[in-house]
Protein backbone atom coordinates (compact mmCIF):
# COMPACT_ATOMS: atom_id res chain seq x y z
CA UNK A 1 0.00 0.00 0.00
CA UNK A 2 2.83 2.07 0.46
CA UNK A 3 4.43 1.98 -2.12
CA UNK A 4 1.49 3.68 -3.66
CA UNK A 5 1.45 6.72 -1.73
CA UNK A 6 2.25 9.91 -3.83
CA UNK A 7 5.77 10.85 -3.19
CA UNK A 8 7.09 14.42 -3.54
CA UNK A 9 8.10 15.41 -7.22
CA UNK A 10 11.85 16.42 -7.38
CA UNK A 11 11.83 17.41 -10.88
CA UNK A 12 11.78 21.43 -11.20
CA UNK A 13 12.55 23.15 -13.87
CA UNK A 14 15.35 21.13 -15.63
CA UNK A 15 14.47 18.93 -18.45
CA UNK A 16 12.55 15.77 -18.10
CA UNK A 17 14.84 12.55 -19.08
CA UNK A 18 12.89 10.00 -21.65
CA UNK A 19 12.84 7.00 -19.17
CA UNK A 20 10.70 9.64 -16.87
CA UNK A 21 8.12 10.72 -19.91
CA UNK A 22 4.53 8.85 -19.51
CA UNK A 23 1.19 9.86 -20.19
CA UNK A 24 -1.39 10.58 -23.24
CA UNK A 25 -3.01 13.72 -24.13
CA UNK A 26 -6.12 11.93 -22.74
CA UNK A 27 -4.64 13.37 -19.46
CA UNK A 28 -4.46 16.67 -20.87
CA UNK A 29 -7.90 16.44 -21.77
CA UNK A 30 -9.05 15.48 -18.36
CA UNK A 31 -6.91 18.43 -16.57
CA UNK A 32 -8.13 20.89 -17.94
CA UNK A 33 -11.88 20.04 -18.07
CA UNK A 34 -11.40 19.55 -14.51
CA UNK A 35 -9.78 22.94 -13.88
CA UNK A 36 -12.16 24.59 -15.41
CA UNK A 37 -15.59 23.30 -14.49
CA UNK A 38 -15.36 25.55 -11.51
CA UNK A 39 -17.60 28.13 -9.43
CA UNK A 40 -15.27 30.68 -11.04
CA UNK A 41 -15.69 30.26 -14.89
CA UNK A 42 -19.42 30.21 -13.86
CA UNK A 43 -18.51 33.69 -12.41
CA UNK A 44 -16.85 34.70 -15.59
CA UNK A 45 -19.97 33.94 -17.38
CA UNK A 46 -21.88 35.60 -15.27
CA UNK A 47 -20.33 38.47 -15.74
CA UNK A 48 -21.06 38.88 -19.22
CA UNK A 49 -24.91 38.95 -18.71
CA UNK A 50 -24.04 41.40 -15.40
CA UNK A 51 -22.30 43.65 -17.07
CA UNK A 52 -25.10 44.22 -20.14
CA UNK A 53 -25.12 41.32 -22.51
CA UNK A 54 -28.47 39.49 -23.37
CA UNK A 55 -28.04 35.87 -22.31
CA UNK A 56 -27.98 34.50 -25.92
CA UNK A 57 -25.47 36.97 -27.08
CA UNK A 58 -23.37 36.59 -24.34
CA UNK A 59 -23.04 32.54 -24.57
CA UNK A 60 -22.54 32.96 -28.42
CA UNK A 61 -19.56 35.58 -27.55
CA UNK A 62 -18.09 33.68 -24.83
CA UNK A 63 -17.61 30.53 -27.14
CA UNK A 64 -15.59 32.29 -29.27
CA UNK A 65 -13.73 34.36 -27.26
CA UNK A 66 -12.79 30.25 -25.63
CA UNK A 67 -12.57 29.16 -29.30
CA UNK A 68 -9.73 31.67 -30.06
CA UNK A 69 -8.35 31.63 -26.54
CA UNK A 70 -8.33 28.51 -25.96
CA UNK A 71 -6.25 28.18 -29.92
CA UNK A 72 -3.24 30.09 -28.15
CA UNK A 73 -2.88 28.41 -24.73
CA UNK A 74 -3.21 25.25 -26.54
CA UNK A 75 -0.67 26.18 -28.72
CA UNK A 76 1.91 26.74 -25.58
CA UNK A 77 0.57 23.30 -23.94
CA UNK A 78 1.80 21.38 -27.91
CA UNK A 79 5.07 22.47 -26.38
CA UNK A 80 5.31 20.72 -23.24
CA UNK A 81 6.47 17.56 -25.03
CA UNK A 82 9.11 18.76 -27.23
CA UNK A 83 11.05 20.24 -25.11
CA UNK A 84 10.36 18.66 -21.72
CA UNK A 85 10.42 22.27 -19.56
CA UNK A 86 7.87 24.40 -17.77
CA UNK A 87 5.81 26.96 -19.99
CA UNK A 88 8.52 30.33 -18.68
CA UNK A 89 11.80 28.94 -19.12
CA UNK A 90 10.85 28.89 -23.51
CA UNK A 91 10.70 32.26 -22.86
CA UNK A 92 14.55 32.58 -22.56
CA UNK A 93 14.93 32.05 -26.41
CA UNK A 94 13.23 34.99 -26.88
CA UNK A 95 13.57 37.60 -24.03
CA UNK A 96 17.27 35.97 -22.79
CA UNK A 97 18.14 34.58 -19.55
CA UNK A 98 17.73 37.94 -17.54
CA UNK A 99 15.27 39.50 -19.67
CA UNK A 100 12.78 36.83 -19.29
CA UNK A 101 12.43 37.69 -15.76
CA UNK A 102 10.79 40.44 -16.98
CA UNK A 103 7.32 38.63 -18.28
CA UNK A 104 7.93 36.21 -15.15
CA UNK A 105 7.18 38.60 -12.16
CA UNK A 106 3.88 39.53 -13.84
CA UNK A 107 2.85 36.13 -14.17
CA UNK A 108 3.63 35.69 -10.42
CA UNK A 109 1.54 38.67 -9.86
CA UNK A 110 -1.54 36.51 -11.82
CA UNK A 111 -0.46 33.51 -9.76
CA UNK A 112 -1.55 35.64 -6.50
CA UNK A 113 -4.52 37.36 -8.16
CA UNK A 114 -6.16 34.00 -9.63
CA UNK A 115 -5.42 32.15 -6.49
CA UNK A 116 -7.10 34.95 -3.86
CA UNK A 117 -10.01 35.14 -5.96
CA UNK A 118 -10.68 31.15 -6.24
CA UNK A 119 -9.90 30.67 -2.71
CA UNK A 120 -12.67 33.85 -2.03
CA UNK A 121 -15.37 30.90 -3.31
CA UNK A 122 -14.17 28.20 -1.92
CA UNK A 123 -13.79 29.39 1.32
CA UNK A 124 -17.48 30.60 1.39
CA UNK A 125 -18.39 26.90 0.52
CA UNK A 126 -16.35 25.24 3.50
CA UNK A 127 -18.17 28.15 5.37
CA UNK A 128 -21.68 26.91 4.34
CA UNK A 129 -20.75 22.97 4.58
CA UNK A 130 -19.14 23.50 8.21
CA UNK A 131 -21.87 25.97 8.97
CA UNK A 132 -19.60 29.03 10.40
CA UNK A 133 -19.73 32.80 9.33
CA UNK A 134 -16.08 33.55 9.89
CA UNK A 135 -14.23 33.80 6.31
CA UNK A 136 -10.99 32.95 7.53
CA UNK A 137 -11.77 29.67 8.14
CA UNK A 138 -12.94 28.10 4.97
CA UNK A 139 -10.27 30.34 3.25
CA UNK A 140 -7.48 28.83 5.71
CA UNK A 141 -8.44 25.34 5.33
CA UNK A 142 -8.68 25.34 1.53
CA UNK A 143 -5.34 27.13 1.44
CA UNK A 144 -3.66 24.13 3.53
CA UNK A 145 -5.24 21.46 1.20
CA UNK A 146 -4.10 22.94 -1.73
CA UNK A 147 -0.82 23.91 -0.03
CA UNK A 148 -0.18 19.72 0.57
CA UNK A 149 -1.30 18.74 -3.17
CA UNK A 150 1.08 21.77 -5.11
CA UNK A 151 4.15 20.56 -2.99
CA UNK A 152 3.63 16.55 -3.89
CA UNK A 153 3.65 17.73 -7.59
CA UNK A 154 2.46 17.33 -10.97
CA UNK A 155 1.11 13.62 -11.04
CA UNK A 156 -0.94 13.98 -7.91
CA UNK A 157 -2.60 17.29 -9.68
CA UNK A 158 -3.31 15.76 -12.74
CA UNK A 159 -5.10 12.56 -10.24
CA UNK A 160 -7.44 15.77 -8.63
CA UNK A 161 -8.03 16.94 -12.21
CA UNK A 162 -9.54 13.45 -13.26
CA UNK A 163 -11.71 12.97 -10.52
CA UNK A 164 -12.48 17.06 -10.31
CA UNK A 165 -13.45 16.39 -14.03
CA UNK A 166 -15.95 13.41 -13.01
CA UNK A 167 -17.44 15.45 -10.35
CA UNK A 168 -17.64 18.61 -11.94
CA UNK A 169 -20.00 16.99 -15.00
CA UNK A 170 -22.15 15.08 -11.83
CA UNK A 171 -22.33 18.40 -9.83
CA UNK A 172 -23.43 21.05 -12.87
CA UNK A 173 -25.42 18.13 -14.39
CA UNK A 174 -27.58 17.94 -11.83
CA UNK A 175 -27.38 21.93 -11.02
CA UNK A 176 -28.45 22.23 -14.67
CA UNK A 177 -31.56 19.86 -13.81
CA UNK A 178 -32.52 22.10 -10.93
CA UNK A 179 -31.99 25.43 -12.86
CA UNK A 180 -34.52 24.55 -15.76
CA UNK A 181 -37.48 22.85 -13.39
CA UNK A 182 -37.18 25.97 -10.83
CA UNK A 183 -36.57 28.98 -12.78
CA UNK A 184 -38.41 30.36 -16.15
CA UNK A 185 -34.76 29.94 -18.18
CA UNK A 186 -37.00 30.24 -21.41
CA UNK A 187 -38.07 33.61 -20.31
CA UNK A 188 -34.34 34.68 -19.74
CA UNK A 189 -33.85 34.25 -23.63
CA UNK A 190 -37.03 36.15 -25.30
CA UNK A 191 -36.05 39.28 -27.07
CA UNK A 192 -32.05 38.50 -27.82
CA UNK A 193 -31.14 42.40 -28.27
CA UNK A 194 -27.91 42.71 -28.97
CA UNK A 195 -25.59 45.15 -28.16
CA UNK A 196 -22.05 45.42 -29.59
CA UNK A 197 -19.61 46.29 -26.99
CA UNK A 198 -21.33 43.89 -24.34
CA UNK A 199 -20.73 41.30 -27.14
CA UNK A 200 -17.35 42.14 -27.00
CA UNK A 201 -16.82 42.31 -23.63
CA UNK A 202 -18.38 38.63 -23.51
CA UNK A 203 -15.49 37.46 -26.51
CA UNK A 204 -12.75 39.23 -24.41
CA UNK A 205 -14.10 37.39 -20.69
CA UNK A 206 -13.72 33.91 -22.74
CA UNK A 207 -10.15 34.78 -24.49
CA UNK A 208 -8.92 36.40 -21.01
CA UNK A 209 -9.49 33.62 -19.54
CA UNK A 210 -7.98 30.95 -21.97
CA UNK A 211 -5.02 33.36 -22.72
CA UNK A 212 -3.63 33.29 -19.05
CA UNK A 213 -3.40 29.84 -19.04
CA UNK A 214 -0.50 30.37 -21.41
CA UNK A 215 2.08 31.16 -19.10
CA UNK A 216 2.18 27.39 -17.06
CA UNK A 217 -0.14 24.99 -19.77
CA UNK A 218 3.42 23.30 -20.68
CA UNK A 219 3.84 22.66 -17.39
CA UNK A 220 1.63 19.97 -17.30
CA UNK A 221 2.40 18.43 -20.73
CA UNK A 222 5.79 18.31 -20.08
CA UNK A 223 6.43 14.83 -19.18
CA UNK A 224 4.75 13.40 -22.64
CA UNK A 225 7.06 11.61 -24.63
CA UNK A 226 9.15 13.47 -26.95
CA UNK A 227 7.24 11.38 -29.81
CA UNK A 228 3.54 12.84 -28.93
CA UNK A 229 2.43 14.24 -31.94
CA UNK A 230 1.96 18.23 -31.39
CA UNK A 231 -1.46 17.92 -32.71
CA UNK A 232 -2.73 15.20 -30.49
CA UNK A 233 -1.69 17.59 -27.28
CA UNK A 234 -3.20 20.73 -29.03
CA UNK A 235 -6.08 19.09 -29.22
CA UNK A 236 -6.15 17.26 -25.80
CA UNK A 237 -5.55 20.57 -24.32
CA UNK A 238 -8.14 22.34 -26.58
CA UNK A 239 -11.04 20.39 -26.17
CA UNK A 240 -10.76 20.49 -22.13
CA UNK A 241 -9.90 23.61 -21.72
CA UNK A 242 -12.59 24.87 -23.93
CA UNK A 243 -15.49 22.63 -23.19
CA UNK A 244 -14.98 23.04 -19.58
CA UNK A 245 -15.05 26.50 -19.32
CA UNK A 246 -17.96 26.83 -21.93
CA UNK A 247 -20.11 24.53 -19.80
CA UNK A 248 -19.42 26.50 -16.62
CA UNK A 249 -19.34 29.95 -18.20
CA UNK A 250 -23.05 29.12 -20.29
CA UNK A 251 -24.52 27.64 -16.59
CA UNK A 252 -23.13 31.27 -15.07
CA UNK A 253 -24.50 33.46 -17.76
CA UNK A 254 -28.23 31.83 -17.81
CA UNK A 255 -27.84 32.11 -13.68
CA UNK A 256 -27.29 35.57 -14.13
CA UNK A 257 -30.13 36.05 -16.44
CA UNK A 258 -32.58 33.97 -14.09
CA UNK A 259 -31.44 35.56 -10.68
CA UNK A 260 -30.28 39.06 -11.08
CA UNK A 261 -29.14 40.19 -7.93
CA UNK A 262 -29.53 37.05 -5.99
CA UNK A 263 -26.40 35.26 -7.50
CA UNK A 264 -24.70 38.89 -7.03
CA UNK A 265 -25.11 38.57 -3.95
CA UNK A 266 -23.52 35.77 -2.83
CA UNK A 267 -22.39 33.05 -5.69
CA UNK A 268 -21.69 30.22 -3.40
CA UNK A 269 -25.32 30.30 -0.94
CA UNK A 270 -27.32 31.02 -4.43
CA UNK A 271 -26.09 27.42 -5.70
CA UNK A 272 -26.17 25.59 -2.46
CA UNK A 273 -30.09 26.99 -2.51
CA UNK A 274 -30.53 25.67 -6.21
CA UNK A 275 -29.39 22.58 -4.95
CA UNK A 276 -32.19 21.56 -3.25
CA UNK A 277 -32.65 19.91 0.06
CA UNK A 278 -29.70 20.80 2.62
CA UNK A 279 -27.88 17.41 2.02
CA UNK A 280 -27.80 17.83 -1.80
CA UNK A 281 -26.72 21.80 -0.87
CA UNK A 282 -23.94 20.25 1.31
CA UNK A 283 -22.63 18.78 -1.58
CA UNK A 284 -22.50 20.67 -3.84
CA UNK A 285 -20.69 22.68 -1.51
CA UNK A 286 -18.25 19.86 -1.90
CA UNK A 287 -18.03 20.05 -5.56
CA UNK A 288 -17.56 23.80 -5.45
CA UNK A 289 -14.26 22.92 -3.53
CA UNK A 290 -12.88 20.09 -5.37
CA UNK A 291 -13.68 21.92 -8.46
CA UNK A 292 -11.54 24.81 -7.31
CA UNK A 293 -9.25 22.69 -6.25
CA UNK A 294 -7.27 21.96 -9.66
CA UNK A 295 -6.93 25.07 -10.88
CA UNK A 296 -6.04 26.47 -7.34
CA UNK A 297 -3.16 24.02 -7.21
CA UNK A 298 -2.12 24.79 -10.90
CA UNK A 299 -1.83 28.56 -9.91
CA UNK A 300 0.59 27.23 -6.91
CA UNK A 301 2.74 24.81 -8.22
CA UNK A 302 2.92 27.43 -12.03
CA UNK A 303 3.98 29.54 -9.62
CA UNK A 304 7.10 27.78 -7.81
CA UNK A 305 8.00 27.11 -11.52
CA UNK A 306 8.18 30.85 -12.32
CA UNK A 307 9.98 31.87 -9.05
CA UNK A 308 12.67 28.85 -9.68
CA UNK A 309 13.15 30.36 -13.54
CA UNK A 310 13.46 33.85 -12.56
CA UNK A 311 16.29 32.67 -9.57
CA UNK A 312 18.33 30.58 -11.63
CA UNK A 313 18.63 33.16 -14.29
CA UNK A 314 20.98 34.58 -12.00
CA UNK A 315 22.26 31.52 -9.68
CA UNK A 316 22.89 29.35 -12.85
CA UNK A 317 21.58 26.61 -11.18
CA UNK A 318 19.13 23.95 -13.77
CA UNK A 319 16.96 22.65 -10.82
CA UNK A 320 15.85 23.53 -7.59
CA UNK A 321 15.19 21.28 -4.44
CA UNK A 322 11.74 19.93 -2.84
CA UNK A 323 12.69 22.10 0.03
CA UNK A 324 12.62 25.22 -2.08
CA UNK A 325 9.67 24.71 -3.90
CA UNK A 326 7.51 23.66 -0.59
CA UNK A 327 8.50 27.34 0.59
CA UNK A 328 7.70 29.25 -1.62
CA UNK A 329 4.25 27.63 -2.51
CA UNK A 330 3.77 28.01 1.37
CA UNK A 331 5.01 31.54 1.66
CA UNK A 332 2.84 32.59 -1.96
CA UNK A 333 -0.47 31.12 -0.71
CA UNK A 334 0.04 33.57 2.57
CA UNK A 335 0.40 36.21 0.57
CA UNK A 336 -2.92 34.79 -1.61
CA UNK A 337 -4.56 33.89 1.20
CA UNK A 338 -4.48 37.64 3.22
CA UNK A 339 -6.04 39.03 -0.54
CA UNK A 340 -8.42 37.01 -0.55
CA UNK A 341 -9.40 37.87 2.90
CA UNK A 342 -8.82 41.71 1.37
CA UNK A 343 -11.07 40.73 -1.58
CA UNK A 344 -14.19 39.45 -0.83
CA UNK A 345 -15.74 42.62 -0.11
CA UNK A 346 -16.54 43.08 -3.52
CA UNK A 347 -15.62 40.42 -5.65
CA UNK A 348 -17.23 40.72 -8.61
CA UNK A 349 -16.01 44.01 -9.64
CA UNK A 350 -12.49 42.93 -9.01
CA UNK A 351 -12.56 39.78 -10.58
CA UNK A 352 -13.96 41.66 -13.96
CA UNK A 353 -11.21 44.11 -13.74
CA UNK A 354 -8.56 42.10 -12.47
CA UNK A 355 -9.26 39.42 -16.10
CA UNK A 356 -9.08 42.31 -18.42
CA UNK A 357 -6.18 43.99 -17.16
CA UNK A 358 -4.06 40.42 -17.46
CA UNK A 359 -5.04 40.63 -20.91
CA UNK A 360 -3.17 43.83 -21.42
CA UNK A 361 0.30 42.49 -19.73
CA UNK A 362 0.07 38.63 -21.22
CA UNK A 363 -0.97 38.73 -25.24
CA UNK A 364 2.07 40.38 -25.42
CA UNK A 365 3.77 37.74 -24.19
CA UNK A 366 1.77 34.90 -26.19
CA UNK A 367 2.45 36.67 -29.23
CA UNK A 368 6.15 36.65 -28.81
CA UNK A 369 6.61 33.38 -27.50
CA UNK A 370 4.19 31.64 -30.42
CA UNK A 371 5.52 33.88 -32.70
CA UNK A 372 9.38 32.82 -32.28
CA UNK A 373 8.62 29.02 -31.12
CA UNK A 374 6.53 27.97 -34.52
CA UNK A 375 7.38 30.76 -36.80
CA UNK A 376 11.09 31.89 -36.55
CA UNK A 377 12.77 29.15 -34.81
CA UNK A 378 10.72 26.64 -36.01
CA UNK A 379 10.37 24.85 -33.11
CA UNK A 380 14.09 24.27 -32.53
CA UNK A 381 15.52 25.51 -29.19
CA UNK A 382 19.32 25.08 -27.94
CA UNK A 383 17.86 23.97 -24.33
CA UNK A 384 21.14 24.00 -22.83
CA UNK A 385 21.25 28.07 -23.80
CA UNK A 386 18.49 28.43 -22.20
CA UNK A 387 20.20 28.42 -18.73
CA UNK A 388 23.40 30.01 -19.90
CA UNK A 389 23.59 33.77 -20.12
CA UNK A 390 26.66 33.62 -22.43
CA UNK A 391 25.02 31.89 -24.74
CA UNK A 392 23.10 31.69 -27.41
CA UNK A 393 19.73 33.79 -26.15
CA UNK A 394 21.98 36.33 -24.30
CA UNK A 395 21.09 38.35 -21.20
CA UNK A 396 18.92 40.21 -22.19
CA UNK A 397 17.50 40.36 -26.11
CA UNK A 398 15.96 43.96 -27.11
CA UNK A 399 14.03 43.32 -30.10
CA UNK A 400 11.82 40.39 -27.27
CA UNK A 401 11.59 43.13 -24.24
CA UNK A 402 10.99 46.14 -26.79
CA UNK A 403 8.28 44.53 -28.67
CA UNK A 404 6.50 43.87 -25.46
CA UNK A 405 6.26 46.80 -24.19
CA UNK A 406 5.21 48.16 -27.23
CA UNK A 407 2.59 45.25 -27.12
CA UNK A 408 1.74 46.47 -23.98
CA UNK A 409 1.63 50.37 -24.71
CA UNK A 410 -0.47 50.39 -28.06
CA UNK A 411 -3.44 48.96 -26.20
CA UNK A 412 -3.84 51.79 -24.08
CA UNK A 413 -6.47 53.41 -26.24
CA UNK A 414 -8.40 50.33 -26.55
CA UNK A 415 -8.91 49.27 -22.68
CA UNK A 416 -11.79 49.55 -21.01
CA UNK A 417 -11.40 49.74 -16.89
CA UNK A 418 -13.07 51.15 -14.35
CA UNK A 419 -10.24 53.49 -13.54
CA UNK A 420 -9.54 54.49 -17.68
CA UNK A 421 -10.98 54.13 -20.32
CA UNK A 422 -9.40 54.32 -23.72
CA UNK A 423 -10.55 56.70 -26.92
CA UNK A 424 -11.04 53.86 -29.06
CA UNK A 425 -13.10 52.04 -26.53
CA UNK A 426 -15.35 54.96 -26.00
CA UNK A 427 -15.77 56.00 -30.27
CA UNK A 428 -16.44 51.87 -29.98
CA UNK A 429 -19.38 52.39 -27.38
CA UNK A 430 -17.63 50.74 -24.89
CA UNK A 431 -16.47 47.29 -26.77
CA UNK A 432 -13.26 46.52 -25.66
CA UNK A 433 -10.73 44.90 -28.30
CA UNK A 434 -7.05 45.32 -26.60
CA UNK A 435 -6.53 41.63 -26.54
CA UNK A 436 -7.09 41.10 -30.29
CA UNK A 437 -4.40 44.13 -30.82
CA UNK A 438 -1.80 43.11 -28.12
CA UNK A 439 -1.87 39.28 -30.10
CA UNK A 440 -1.34 41.16 -33.62
CA UNK A 441 0.93 43.95 -33.10
CA UNK A 442 3.93 41.98 -31.06
CA UNK A 443 3.28 39.24 -33.43
CA UNK A 444 4.33 40.91 -35.89
CA UNK A 445 6.77 43.79 -34.98
CA UNK A 446 8.56 40.70 -33.36
CA UNK A 447 8.55 38.36 -36.63
CA UNK A 448 9.82 41.56 -38.67
CA UNK A 449 12.71 42.53 -35.81
CA UNK A 450 13.75 38.50 -35.05
CA UNK A 451 13.26 37.04 -38.37
CA UNK A 452 16.35 39.31 -38.68
CA UNK A 453 18.73 37.82 -36.17
CA UNK A 454 19.12 34.80 -36.98
CA UNK A 455 19.43 33.04 -33.31
CA UNK A 456 17.63 29.63 -33.90
CA UNK A 457 20.20 26.90 -34.00
CA UNK A 458 19.72 24.20 -37.40
CA UNK A 459 18.16 21.66 -35.38
CA UNK A 460 17.10 20.83 -31.65
CA UNK A 461 20.20 21.00 -29.41
CA UNK A 462 19.44 18.27 -26.62
CA UNK A 463 21.02 18.33 -23.07
CA UNK A 464 23.97 15.44 -23.40
CA UNK A 465 23.85 14.63 -19.78
CA UNK A 466 19.91 13.53 -19.99
CA UNK A 467 20.44 11.71 -23.27
CA UNK A 468 23.39 10.03 -21.61
CA UNK A 469 20.53 9.11 -18.77
CA UNK A 470 18.43 8.02 -21.68
CA UNK A 471 20.67 5.73 -22.90
CA UNK A 472 21.93 4.05 -20.02
CA UNK A 473 18.84 3.79 -18.56
CA UNK A 474 15.49 2.96 -20.50
CA UNK A 475 13.61 1.95 -17.15
CA UNK A 476 11.40 4.93 -16.27
CA UNK A 477 11.17 5.35 -12.50
CA UNK A 478 7.68 5.35 -11.09
CA UNK A 479 5.77 8.20 -11.96
CA UNK A 480 4.97 9.42 -8.07
CA UNK A 481 8.91 9.41 -7.52
CA UNK A 482 9.68 12.22 -9.80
Amino acid sequence: MAAHAPRIERRSIDAIPAAERQGTPANQFTLWLGANLQITAVVDGALAVVFGAHALWAIVGLLLGNVLGGAVMALHSAQGPRLGLPQMISSRAQFGVFGAVVPLVLVIVMYLGFTATGTVLSGQAINAFLGVDAPAVGICLFIALVAVIAIVGHDLIHSVGRVASVLGIIGFGYLAVRLFTQHDVGAAFAHPTFDFATFLLAVSLGAGWQLTYGPYVADYSRYLPADTPPRHTFWGTFAGSVLGSQVSMTFGAVVAAVAGDAFLSGQVAWLGDLAGPAAVAALIYLLIVVGKLTVTCLNAYGSFMCAATSVTAFTGQRRMGQGARAAFIVVMLLASMAIALWASADFLSNFKNFVLLLLMVFTPWSAINLTDYYLVSKEKVDLPALYDPEGRYGRWNAAALVTYAVGIVVQVPFLAQTLYTGPVTKALGGADISWLVGLAVPALVYYVWAGRQHRAPEQMIGFPEVAALDGADGTAEPAGSR
